[in-house]
């Protein structure tokens, strides 16, 4: 692991800003993350009319299970909280305390990944159910289906941000990486909070 390094800059200014060029790709995410939310808002909407469409297939009641949902939203929302005390070190330019919580973070989210996975399996393989089943069945895989995607583009983007980091160590480049993708990271947190509340808990009640 590189060793902590300091880099000269206003101490009132973090790190991932005291460039303007980075001021300018923080700015540019924050319009890329605009356009995440018009694709998830369209999938949400395409689920809410096709909800009550399953045709001779199962209805969202007769396939969600609570233990699943509660152990993934669990690990989700935790690795938020893990994503925010990596923040707060990188802030403080600790290095093995930000790399520590980055880990656990990207831990949480491949045990997510692993929780998914297990779920679409049990649909799949013992529910005998697939996309093709009904509208309802095609926009429910179809819309936590992206979420696990990007999900699993996380865990991979963070990857490299940790390899960049024990290259290079502390720099404004790789602050403003390491602040992105925890952008990011709430990002997917906020959309699961709507899939949990929209998806599976008014599907197991309605």
């Amino acid at each position: 692991m590189a060793a902590e390094s300091t880099h000269a800059h206003d101490a009132n200014t973090p790190l991932e800003y005291s460039k303007g060029e980075d001021r300018m790709t923080i700015l540019g995410f924050w319009i890329f993350l605009g356009a995440e939310i018009a694709l998830f808002s369209t999938l949400f909407a395409t689920y809410m009319v096709l909800h009550s469409r399953p045709a001779n297939g199962p209805t969202s009641a007769d396939l969600f299970k609570p233990e699943i949902v509660l152990i993934m939203t669990f690990l989700l929302l935790t690795s938020s909280f893990t994503g925010s005390m990596a923040i707060h070190y990188l802030r403080a330019q600790k290095m093995k305390a930000m790399v520590t919580w980055l880990l656990i973070t990207m831990a949480l989210g491949l045990g997510f990944l692993g929780c998914e996975i297990f779920e679409f399996y049990e649909y799949i393989g013992h529910e005998g159910v697939s996309i093709k089943t009904s509208a309802f069945l095609s926009a429910f895989f179809v819309l936590v289906g992206t979420h696990g995607l990007h999900v699993t583009v996380g865990v991979g983007w963070l990857t490299c941000i940790l390899i960049q980091l024990k290259q290079r160590g502390f720099t404004p480049k790789t602050a403003r990486k390491v602040f992105i993708i925890g952008l990011y990271w709430h990002f997917l947190d906020i959309v699961w909070l709507f899939i949990f509340t929209l998806v599976y808990l008014s599907g197991m009640v309605l």
